[in-house]
């Protein structure tokens, strides 16, 4: 498979390019990044691109994928609506549309969040914009799968990149085994959502909005 991956620099980003990598089945990776992360791969291709609102550019490099697994999100936190509506939303329906255009066949695996407003009229924000960007995604025309993890704990080194994340990373580390066992279908590893990921794209998804205990049923046996 050959796929195309959005936010690699994230958390979630890093697991499922780690997965792609050692995958055997994954041919080839194009990471779209605006700085370079200086990562070299025999499978990975960086793809440097300043207009998140505009892909134009890159359509001809586009053709022939057969997944995009887009990560890149940021968090609500002190931001107003309209600004993180325009990452959240507008970013993924900007690439999601052309590749439903060039690769109709090709599966786009979203990352939206548990909780997530599918009414588009609850009262929290984020789930607000994440509902309306799921909607929005599940009516292009090729197949569209939302993720909805809930808490994921990060594995092989990875990191995120929100400090007030990081500092509760290491504050509850010695509880995560704990966890996963108390909370089975709250709680992830980086891991799992990564090979879920794959999983979906390689074999189809069971339904188009996957939450956390479909996430793990997927990543442990991938």
């Amino acid at each position: 498979m050959k796929v195309i991956l959005f936010g690699s620099s994230g958390m979630v980003g890093q697991a499922v390019l780690r997965e792609c990598l050692i995958d055997p089945q994954i041919e080839k990776v194009l990471s779209i990044v605006r700085r370079a992360s200086g990562l070299n791969h025999v499978k990975l291709e960086e793809r440097v691109h300043a207009n998140f609102l505009d892909f134009s550019a890159l359509q001809q490099t586009w053709r022939g994928y057969d997944a995009c697994f887009f990560c890149l999100g940021v968090s609500s936190a002190g931001m107003n609506e309209h600004d993180y509506r325009r990452v959240t939303f507008d970013f993924t329906l900007a690439a999601a549309r052309l590749l439903a255009q060039l690769n109709p066949e090709m599966t786009f695996v979203y990352v939206s969040g548990a909780g997530t407003d599918s009414s588009e009229r609850g009262r929290s924000m984020w789930a607000r914009v994440k509902g309306a960007t799921e909607n929005a995604l599940l009516a292009l025309p090729f197949k569209a799968v939302m993720f909805r993890p809930g808490v994921i704990i990060p594995l092989h080194g990875i990191r995120s990149r929100t400090r007030s994340y990081r500092m509760l990373y290491t504050a509850t580390r010695p509880l995560w085994g704990v966890l996963r066992v108390a909370l089975p279908n709250a709680v992830s590893t980086s891991e799992q959502v990564g090979r879920a990921m794959i999983a979906v794209a390689r074999d189809g998804a069971p339904q188009p909005i996957m939450e956390v205990r479909d996430i793990n049923r997927l990543g442990k046996s991938a």
